[in-house]
């Protein structure tokens, strides 16, 4: 199994910038929260960060048009963004909600949450 993260924003320098910017001077109008949960306005969350050190679980990460590009844009417009997918043997199903990422409060909840749904499985 693979955890594939899907953030709500696109690629590159520029569209980063703008992120961080969107984040500082409109945070409730931010359209990314998985952004929101694991980055701060400039860098990855420190907690976030160890998460991902430690964890053996397979994460993968893109943003909407790195998304498109592998999966192509017919599964892009299967979903609502952020989400967080789950793939075996190349099909995709979901993990994580993107309503069910907007109602998390930071990242150790969602660290909590992908714990807790892994070990389940």
């Amino acid at each position: 199994m693979k955890l594939v993260f899907v953030y709500n924003a696109n690629s590159g320098k520029l569209n980063g910038y703008l992120d961080s910017l969107h984040k500082v001077i409109s945070p409730k109008t931010y359209p990314c929260s998985l952004c929101d949960i694991t980055y701060g306005v400039l860098k990855i969350k420190p907690e976030w960060q160890a998460f991902k050190d430690r964890t053996n679980l397979n994460l993968e990460f893109h943003h909407l048009d790195e998304f498109e590009n592998k999966f192509g844009s017919i599964t892009r417009a299967r979903y609502t963004y952020p989400i967080i997918l789950e793939e075996h043997n190349g099909a995709l199903e979901i993990f994580l909600s993107k309503e069910e990422l907007d109602g998390l409060k930071d990242e150790n909840e969602l660290i909590k949450c992908i714990e807790a749904r892994t070990t389940a499985l």
